[in-house]
């Protein structure tokens, strides 16, 4: 089994470094990246861009005062993004942006060059379902799952910066408002919600309008690549990819062989030949297809586009003259536009960002671009009241939240218990124990009489594992049974902590917390406990 990139680079494993560096950690390393990032200006229509679409934010002078520094030579950002998911998607789409701006303000001292932070509204990208709903914790049972109700939204092609909310989320803020009404600080936050998430907004726009007001103190710059004012700046970057397709995918196969060689997995599988840029032929808000070399030479298939269509390179590019909004990047040439248009001294991204980064070195090499510095994001817990008391009453701490339910529960029932009960790790261990030893002397009484033998010594202690492992999961589950109210705390427990076995912050929404602790007092708990260039798991307690 291939191994997690990210989780081997955040530990510092060799075989990670090889393909991305951890300059991050080297405070040399990171002057070095500011004094490299801040030898390319912001061009002058890229920063009338980012002014005309900030402008539409709510007001914010710190945001105003970070414009004004990305008009002066030698300013440089620190850039984070996320896919615009519905209420702020998860929870980690905060704790981005909070990290881009504590690694700006520690870049800026670090130096004296100012340093402003950036968010990338990643609205180039068509997955609907990834985005259309946001899940909020309850007391009991699991999440609740607040959506949009779009009839296509599993066939959608359409980037996401063309797709309005349309009626139903209408219904979706009606649910968040049943749901978490009766919290302290829900008026302000849902007021805030429903004044962005209208029928007519855009999904990036609803979006960008709450995480702007959410950090307007810190000043978080806002980009979004569909605007129309910034397509001719990247179209550059899509006539690269189209004319170097073959060279730039064989490059980064090379890369991928070379990751799955050392143990892991490659991120972003590379077709060869494909450019790394999709394609609209039926206008700037119609479907996106992926582009693929057909028999002909010069020529590429639009993949999903009814009755096989091709298109050819000069076609393209005659449409990337005149239309060039018609062109969206793939995961791994959007990195490339951003480190052309900005002065990146740092990205500060989550797990996948950075294993797509590990094989982006070869492009960037090819395009003439130095690697920013790559940061983890912080990661957090949220220890609130409610599962304080929790885990006060099961005598838990977080982290044993993360064992697995039924071991979780048998701990707590056999401690309980006392000797009433042994644990079923001990009594597993102690029958697996007793029964290998004994296996073990008949093996090595039968190795001359039958040699092959061992082969049904095999087979059978694979067998007897299983039924002993089968026999100590019900023993647990028996237990566990006894004690009705520790089950329901667990699950409410493990409900908060890890849903459906997965890190509290990849599940859960923003609505809850900010409803029960406020938005702004959130954000600023998420900043106070955020240190720069540490991507460990800490724990926030309101």
């Amino acid at each position: 089994m291939a191994s997690s990139f990210s989780a081997s680079w955040v530990r510092g494993d060799p075989r990670a470094l090889e393909f991305l560096s951890d300059r991050y950690r080297h405070r040399t390393a990171r002057a070095e990246a500011v004094a490299a990032a801040a030898a390319r200006p912001v061009a002058p229509a890229l920063h009338a861009a980012l002014v005309a679409r900030n402008a539409r934010l709510a007001p914010s002078p710190a945001r105003e005062r970070n414009l004004e520094l990305l008009a002066r030579p030698g300013t440089t950002v620190v850039v984070t993004g996320q896919q615009v998911g519905l209420f702020l998607g998860p929870l980690f789409t905060v704790y981005k942006a909070a990290s881009a701006i504590v690694a700006a303000r520690a870049l800026t001292e670090e130096t004296g060059r100012p340093c402003v932070p950036v968010f990338w509204l990643q609205t180039e990208d068509h997955d609907l379902p990834e985005i259309d709903h946001c899940l909020v914790p309850r007391s009991a049972g699991e999440p609740l799952r607040v959506a949009l109700a779009l009839a296509d939204a599993a066939t959608s092609r359409v980037p996401v910066a063309h797709r309005h909310l349309g009626p139903s989320v209408t219904g979706a803020l009606a649910a968040l408002r049943a749901e978490l009404g009766t919290n302290p600080h829900a008026d302000d936050f849902l007021e805030r919600l429903e004044l962005a998430y209208r029928p007519e907004a855009t999904l990036a726009d609803a979006f960008a309008d709450v995480l702007s007001a959410l950090f307007a103190d810190e000043g978080l710059v806002f980009l979004d690549p569909r605007d129309p004012r910034l397509a001719p700046l990247a179209a550059p970057i899509h006539r690269r990819a189209l004319e170097e397709a073959s060279a730039i995918a064989g490059k980064l196969s090379e890369r991928g062989h070379a990751l799955t060689e050392a143990g892991f997995s490659e991120q972003v599988h590379i077709r060869p030949g494909s450019p790394l840029s999709f394609f609209s032929p039926d206008g700037i808000e119609g479907p996106r297809y992926r582009l693929d070399p057909a028999e002909r030479p010069g020529t590429w298939s639009l993949v999903g586009y009814p009755e096989g269509a091709t298109v050819t390179t000069a076609e393209l590019l005659g449409w990337l003259d005149r239309e060039p909004l018609r062109f969206t990047t793939s995961a791994l040439l959007r990195p490339i536009l951003q480190d052309s248009w900005l002065p990146t001294a740092a990205y500060v991204g989550g797990p996948g960002e950075i294993a797509y980064f590990a094989q982006l070195s070869p492009l960037h090499a090819h395009v003439g671009l130095a690697m920013p510095l790559i940061v983890p994001r912080a990661r957090f817990r949220v220890i609130d009241d409610r599962v304080r008391r929790l885990l006060e009453r099961l005598g838990l701490s977080a982290d044993d939240v993360n064992a697995p339910r039924d071991e979780l529960l048998a701990r707590l029932t056999a401690r309980e218990a006392g000797d009433a009960f042994e644990s079923p790790e001990a009594i597993e261990a102690r029958l697996v124990s007793a029964f290998a030893a004994e296996l073990a002397r008949l093996g090595e009484r039968m190795a001359t009489v039958d040699p092959r033998f061992a082969r049904a010594i095999t087979r059978t202690d694979k067998t007897v594992r299983g039924g002993v492992s089968r026999l100590v999961a019900r023993y647990g589950r028996a237990i566990t049974q006894r004690d009705q109210v520790t089950l329901e705390r667990v699950e409410r427990l493990r409900s908060y902590l890890v849903p459906g076995g997965a890190p509290q912050e990849r599940i859960h929404g923003l609505p809850y917390y900010a409803s029960r602790l406020g938005g702004r007092a959130f954000t600023r708990l998420v900043l106070e406990a955020c240190e720069p260039f540490s991507g460990s798991l800490k724990d926030l307690t309101p």
